[in-house]
């Protein structure tokens, strides 16, 4: 039973990446630090941020509304990492399991949204 969005596997795995993802652009060139690198993870922190925020609005509408917010982020993330592999800040091997890791987040979200717009989700914790 979700209590809290803590409890959602989407933040969960949400979180995880944003952890990859600081550890990936740690490597990045000095001069990106305040470019690529920030954007990227910008785009990371915002994907759990907007399933969290979410899930504490009052109603499934803008429950969804941040999902497709936290969707975006993710999108926008993958494309950076692709920008990031172009450039080879990040190794093939980094960008393929960030871009693993944004597939299976994206289809969380995804089946969650669905959900809700079915009705099948309750937004409010059990209290």
């Amino acid at each position: 039973m979700v209590q809290s969005y803590r409890d959602l596997v989407a933040w969960q795995k949400a979180m995880d990446l944003v952890t990859e993802i600081y550890r990936a652009t740690k490597e990045f060139p000095k001069e990106e630090i305040f470019g690529l690198a920030s954007q990227i993870r910008r785009a990371a922190v915002s994907i759990p941020c907007n399933i969290a925020e979410g899930r504490g609005k009052s109603s499934r509408k803008e429950y969804i509304y941040f999902l497709s917010h936290a969707r975006a982020s993710l999108l926008e993330l993958e494309t950076q990492v692709m920008i990031a592999h172009n450039l080879s800040y990040l190794t093939k091997s980094t960008a393929e399991n960030l871009l693993t890791s944004t597939a299976e987040i994206g289809r969380i979200i995804n089946g969650l949204m669905s959900a809700l717009k079915g009705g099948k989700v309750d937004n409010q914790p059990n209290t």
